[in-house]
């Protein structure tokens, strides 16, 4: 079977828990936010308004985490390393939410996305993740209430991602887009009744050699 069926496959099952309905000839809304599948949307922005009151300060965690060893991947210039051997597949969990004694309200869902700005309006591949990289969860919508071992105490969301880079992967970066939101978007209508916070992290895919690979 061809990889890049794999790959498809792939995303058709993370893909699995979204809604569409259609809003007449030509028109389709997606939820959890589609940006690049269903149309070249750049980001969450294309639909939803960047108004809520969670800001992008010492409280935020946007956070990607070594499921093994439970360490963060945030480098010093605050991107993310995943670094992974050729063929070998690693998992990390995506940390998204609040820390314990924030002042705000707290939010209600986390949606985030990994994705390739220069993939997106590529009508080849359903895929949006970096080429020659297959992934298993890119992306999701999911409700504050897991728990963290890195963040005890506070409201968050967790998820495990996995990711291998094939034969023709090379070393890539791509964005982690995330929304922090509360309420809901009126149907047809995503800018009224729900209330969001949109925030960019910048992940850095690496092919390393297998004896390296973390």
């Amino acid at each position: 079977m061809p990889r890049s069926f794999l790959r498809r496959a792939v995303l058709l099952g993370a893909f699995g828990p979204v809604a569409l309905s259609t809003g007449g000839p030509g028109i389709a809304f997606g939820y959890p936010p589609a940006v690049g599948i269903l149309g070249s949307s750049r980001n969450c922005l294309a639909c939803h308004a960047d108004n809520g009151p969670w800001r992008d300060d010492t409280n935020l965690i946007v956070d990607v985490l070594d499921k093994e060893s439970g360490k963060s991947l945030k480098q010093a210039d605050g991107t993310f390393l995943i670094a992974a051997g050729r063929g070998e597949a690693t998992t990390v969990l995506t940390v998204i939410g609040r820390r314990a004694g924030s002042r705000e309200e707290a939010p209600y869902r986390a949606a985030w996305l990994y994705v390739d700005p220069t993939r997106i309006g590529d009508a080849s591949s359903l895929s949006k993740f970096a080429r020659g990289w297959s992934v298993n969860l890119p992306m999701a919508c999911r409700l504050v209430g897991d728990v963290s071992a890195a963040y005890p105490g506070s409201l968050v969301t967790v998820l495990p991602m996995t990711i291998r880079p094939d034969d023709d992967a090379g070393d890539a970066q791509i964005e982690l887009q995330v929304m922090l939101t509360k309420g809901e978007s009126v149907k047809g209508k995503p800018r009224e009744g729900m209330i969001g916070s949109y925030y960019e992290r910048a992940v850095r895919l690496v092919v390393a050699p297998r004896t390296e690979a973390r």
